[in-house]
């Protein structure tokens, strides 16, 4: 539970129809698991306690006092687990009966919410039974002490404030006007949902559809649970279809037909930051009742595997729709610009490395888009004192394999006359001598521009942005960089998108170009090798894209930062190490802020971007002291 993390789970108990004894076993012993394996809150099936498919049963005394004996077992028996429980039963409250969930924890009930909603068509006719719960609020006392009785409360946890959650029972979801949104509203960060859903086909993928949406929608976890084996299949078929949704993703779901405990994390601090971020989310009416709980805070061990490289996707299939859409996205961006321009000309500066490969790639599907003559993209290469026959010999096979006009430009006597004008001494190779090779070849590209009426495109990608790893007014600097928003482990993948799906001879080169050391090469080669390897400077940047997207994206402290750093990295690097380059990282990221208010224009392409003109807005002399001072006493 530290951290802003709830373990979660829905669960479907094997029951017997109208047996309300044997229903309760099964929920306790779900629930004892449940708690086992560190769930904070859990949520069975509607109407689980009878049965959902009692019929006509409903109305019979013996089944109601029968229900709430087991709650009564129930509450008795889970007495001593430290997880809040909701289950469903029916209730009699001032001569009608309603579909109800009741919500337990510790021995004690907290409060019945009866189902708004009650539907009566198709198969369903749950009004020959049921009222509709949506204008009551009352209390009850069924075991000798009152609670709230209606859909208008919500339940939140003492110790920890954002641990608040709503329910609402089946059809209240498939509804326009769905209790959640008033829940959510008033402040619920988790909805359950107590649900019968019968299976036919086709039902699941609209079911998961309208989780993942609600749950998207209303910046909230959802917990979907249904109603499965033990129901009468006299005319109607469950399947236990269980659900866990945060934020517009499903998170994790059973199989059908397979009664499964279901859990998952719902992530309480993501959803409540971008509910503040979203300044369109709605204000409390504060009509909503409060039922407060306590329970013990403990750390949270992520139920599944924390994904380390959160800009990139995981599936293979997607992976790839996703390049192509982020290379149609910046070649669009560049195509616009180079029309607004009035210019049919681009000039870019390829290294041979990485970024530039890119830029070049996504420069010429913008030529492409606008008919344009891809010679009429002027490509420079400027070798100088650290410049590799292997970066020198894949930038001359990649132009030469793309179309493009390549210019190849020494700089090394025009930087030599620069350190003879500035009074630098050639031997001393620190941060003037790197430096005055990136200006010049700066200065070399925009003149080059001037001179055929064309754009310099930028190279520069968001992880470089955001550790700053770029020559103030050098290679920072551009009249559109096409890379601003897409950090590098995602520029690695982009590359190798286009590798697989070119020809033989671009292939090999671009291959060759991912297999070459991320480097800047200002700093002479050493027999011929580079020698100057970034990722032994500032640290790995697959480590840099994951600070950066939690920091940026979700708002997250160092602490959680490196809890999620270790589950995720815990096989590729230790603990010290990690804590050694986060420390860099929020070092630099701060340090460096004054190159990322005054660099050019790019695309945004996802939801982390540093462009001072969108996303992100930060005074360049703002104190790093908060986040080092945690650094510093727990690195």
């Amino acid at each position: 539970m530290k951290n802003g993390f709830i373990k979660v789970a829905a669960a479907t108990p094997r029951i017997k129809v109208a047996d309300c004894d044997h229903n309760a076993e099964k929920i306790i012993e779900l629930s004892y698991e449940a708690s086992a394996r560190g769930v904070r809150l859990i949520a069975f099936p509607e109407l689980c306690i009878t049965g959902y498919t009692c019929g006509d049963l409903f109305t019979q005394t013996a089944l109601i006092d029968g229900a709430l004996n087991a709650l009564g077992n129930i509450i008795c028996a889970t007495s001593n687990l430290d997880t809040v429980i909701a289950v469903g039963l029916p209730m009699y409250h001032k001569n009608k009966l309603y579909n109800c969930a009741a919500v337990i924890h510790h021995g004690r009930l907290l409060g019945v919410i009866p189902k708004s909603n009650i539907p009566n068509y198709g198969e369903f006719y749950e009004k020959r039974h049921f009222a509709s719960g949506q204008a009551v609020d009352g209390r009850i006392s069924p075991f000798g002490y009152g609670v709230r009785f209606g859909s208008k409360q919500l339940f939140t946890c003492v110790k920890m404030p954002e641990f608040c959650f709503g329910v609402e029972i089946c059809e209240d979801m498939w509804v326009p006007n769905s209790p959640s949104v008033e829940l959510a509203r008033e402040g619920a960060v988790i909805m359950l949902n107590l649900s019968a859903s019968n299976e036919v086909i086709g039902k699941a993928e609209y079911r998961r559809t309208l989780v993942k949406s609600i749950s998207g929608r209303l910046t909230c976890g959802y917990v979907y649970a249904d109603a499965g084996c033990g129901e009468s299949t006299t005319d109607l078929v469950f399947s236990g279809h269980n659900i866990i949704a945060q934020d517009g993703a499903i998170l994790c779901e059973t199989k059908l037909f397979s009664s499964e405990l279901l859990i998952g994390d719902i992530d309480t601090e993501r959803l409540l930051h971008e509910r503040r971020r979203m300044n369109s989310f709605p204000d409390a009416n504060g009509d909503y009742a409060l039922n407060e709980f306590d329970m013990e805070l403990i750390p949270c061990k992520p139920e599944h595997p924390v994904d380390a490289h959160p800009f990139v996707p995981s599936d293979k299939n997607l992976r790839a729709e996703r390049c192509d859409l982020i290379l149609k996205m910046q070649a669009t961006g560049l195509a616009t610009r180079l029309c607004a321009a009035h210019t049919n000309h681009a000039v870019i500066g390829i290294s041979g490395g990485l970024d530039s490969t890119l830029a070049l790639l996504v420069t010429v599907r913008a030529f492409d888009m606008l008919k344009l003559d891809k010679k009429q993209i002027i490509a420079l290469t400027m070798p100088c004192f650290g410049t590799t026959m292997r970066t020198l010999n894949n930038a001359r096979e990649l132009c030469a394999s793309l179309g493009v006009s390549l210019h190849e430009i020494n700089i090394a006597d025009s930087v030599r006359q620069h350190f003879i004008d500035i009074g630098h001494d050639e031997s001393v190779h620190d941060t003037t001598y790197e430096n005055s090779q990136a200006r010049e070849r700066t200065q070399v590209l925009m003149d080059t521009a001037n001179a055929v009426n064309g754009l310099v495109i930028g190279t520069g990608d968001l992880s470089e942005l955001a550790l700053g790893w770029a020559t103030y007014n050098g290679d920072h600097m551009s009249m559109y960089g096409v890379n601003a928003s897409v950090p590098k482990t995602l520029v690695r993948y982009l590359v190798e998108y286009v590798a697989k799906t070119s020809d033989e001879k671009l292939s090999a080169t671009l291959y060759d170009v991912l297999a070459t050391p991320v480097s800047p090469e200002l700093l002479p080669a050493k027999d011929g090798e580079i020698s100057q390897v970034t990722e032994d400077i500032v640290g790995p940047y697959e480590l840099h894209d994951f600070y950066l997207y939690y920091m940026l994206r979700w708002g997250f402290t160092p602490e959680k930062i490196l809890m999620l750093a270790k589950a995720a990295f815990a096989d590729h690097y230790t603990e010290a190490y990690i804590k050694k380059w986060l420390r860099t990282f929020y070092t630099r990221f701060f340090t460096q802020q004054f190159k990322r208010s005054c660099m050019p224009d790019g695309p945004k392409i996802g939801s982390v971007t540093l462009s001072p003109r969108g996303d992100w807005r930060m005074p360049s002399d703002a104190s790093s002291a908060l986040w080092l001072k945690w650094c510093e006493e727990n690195c």
